[in-house]
């Protein structure tokens, strides 16, 4: 399985978000998506994982209900009435649907999950009473129970404990090992410089893509913020060109 990026741009009032993004992201690549606030890493993420539709470009090579998402924790509503067994449980929704139970198999999946993240003894508790490292945990529980060949993560890491950090990490290089495509945004380059064999750094459009040590140059950091501090409203429209 390879997904094929294939000049991919999207505008928002004829301005460019992202644009003409080229990549081909191979089985078993752990790649970090970095680069500069509003530098289109999360619209990147949201049309590989299809909720995006509206570019232009194509994302090949993959089949939507080969991925799981963990989105930013912004973006969950945690005041909803659920408890970390319910939340995780949720990670089985696309073969169940909302209204059937889990069966023995799946509720023992669930229980493993919980314990592997480090919240055994946090089954019943609600989400809006856990601290953001717990929430963390239990968000990459859910995507353990999923069980897809593709993960995507969008700043997995942020706001979260030492201890955290190194128990996800472990779920993360066992994803890798088990020969998955990992995805993930973040800011933290040491963390990339330290795990992550491939990189790609965006600033709207892709400064560089490849391996993380040839990537990560202040060359191409300096580019990247350069092209960030200088984006102008007023430009002018960006055209397709074709590839």
């Amino acid at each position: 399985m390879s997904i094929h990026l294939n000049n991919l741009t999207l505008s928002y009032d004829h301005h460019p978000a992202i644009h003409h993004i080229n990549a081909i992201i191979h089985e078993g690549d752990w790649l970090a998506v970095i680069g500069p606030n509003g530098a289109g890493k999360s619209t990147l993420m949201n049309i590989i994982a299809g909720l995006t539709k509206d570019f232009e470009g194509e994302v090949s090579g993959l089949d939507q209900t080969d991925i799981s998402y963990l989105p930013q924790q912004t973006d969950l509503d945690k005041s909803f009435p659920i408890n970390v067994f319910e939340l995780v449980a949720t990670g089985f929704w696309d073969n169940i649907g909302f209204f059937k139970s889990l069966n023995q198999k799946q509720y023992k999946e669930c229980v493993d999950a919980i314990e592997t993240v480090g919240l055994k003894g946090f089954e019943h508790r609600m989400i809006d009473s856990l601290s953001g490292g717990q929430l963390q945990r239990c968000l990459f529980a859910r995507v353990l129970v999923q069980d897809k060949p593709i993960i995507l993560l969008d700043e997995p890491f942020n706001a979260i404990d030492a201890k955290t950090l190194s128990d996800l990490t472990q779920v993360l290089k066992n994803w890798h090992d088990s020969n998955r495509i990992l995805i993930m945004v973040t800011h933290d380059l040491d963390y990339v410089q330290k795990y992550c064999p491939k990189t790609m750094l965006v600033a709207r459009e892709c400064i560089g893509y490849g391996l993380t040590q040839k990537i990560l140059t202040e060359s191409n950091l300096k580019k990247a913020r350069r092209l960030s501090e200088a984006f102008d409203v007023n430009a002018k429209w960006c055209p397709i060109t074709a590839t």
